[in-house]
């Protein structure tokens, strides 16, 4: 399970994005996480991959603390994830080819052996052909692109998959493809997966429990109770 408790993140301790807000997942369950753009929930969803490191709060990963982010987490916590952004381009390396994108974390755990066949199973599975796989990411389009990345994010076989925002730039017939690639994983693995967006339809679809970014903050902040009317 993951339970984010009481997290408070940002980029500057004076104005956080995020504040004292909760959230778990369960092992298997799909999660979509809804809120409009600014409002926190990439941020949140960056902390719950272990990407940013929180200023206050506790995460637990099956029932074990974290106690540190990125390439300071242990190396079994940093590999149960995979993790989809919104930008590939942003998150791609422009000097590799994509067939060397998608196993770049098996060569960084040192799981060489049988790479280029994991990378071929994962091409195939997200819709990549074989000659798009020795083209880099300035000669592709954004939507394949983005399947290289879904595959990268499979390549380590993770426990948990968070998707931020993975379909806000690709066409519905996209969309479609790299969610039914999702959901082929996590039914053969029983991963867990925290999807985030701001599309209703597609997380409701998507998911099975939808929560508005509003429901997390008013949790923790409950409005304080109206005075009764005067005799009552």
């Amino acid at each position: 399970m993951l339970e984010l408790h009481r997290i408070t993140a940002g980029y500057d301790r004076r104005a956080p994005v995020v504040r004292d807000v909760s959230l778990t997942v369960e092992p298997g369950e799909a999660v979509g996480l809804l809120g409009p753009s600014g409002c926190g929930k990439s941020t949140l969803a960056r902390v719950a991959s272990l990407v940013h490191r929180p200023d206050s709060g506790t995460y637990l990963i099956d029932g074990e603390s974290v106690r540190a982010w990125r390439h300071r987490a242990p190396r079994a916590q940093r590999t149960a994830f995979g993790v989809v952004f919104q930008q590939p381009r942003q998150a791609a390396d422009p000097r590799l080819r994509l067939t060397d994108l998608i196993a770049e974390p098996l060569r960084a755990a040192g799981r060489r052996t049988g790479a280029e066949e994991r990378v071929v199973e994962l091409a195939g599975r997200v819709g990549l052909s074989a000659e798009l796989l020795g083209r880099r990411p300035h000669e592709v389009s954004d939507g394949q692109l983005q399947r290289a990345c879904l595959a990268r994010a499979l390549v380590l076989r993770p426990r948990w998959l968070i998707c931020d925002e993975m379909t806000a730039m690709l066409d519905a017939s996209t969309t479609a493809a790299l969610v039914a690639a999702v959901e082929d994983y996590r039914r053969e693995s029983g991963a867990g997966l925290l999807a985030v967006g701001h599309d209703r339809t597609l997380l409701n679809r998507w998911c099975d429990r939808t929560v508005h970014w509003t429901e997390l903050t008013q949790a923790e902040n409950p409005s304080p109770p109206k005075n009764k009317p005067s005799g009552a």
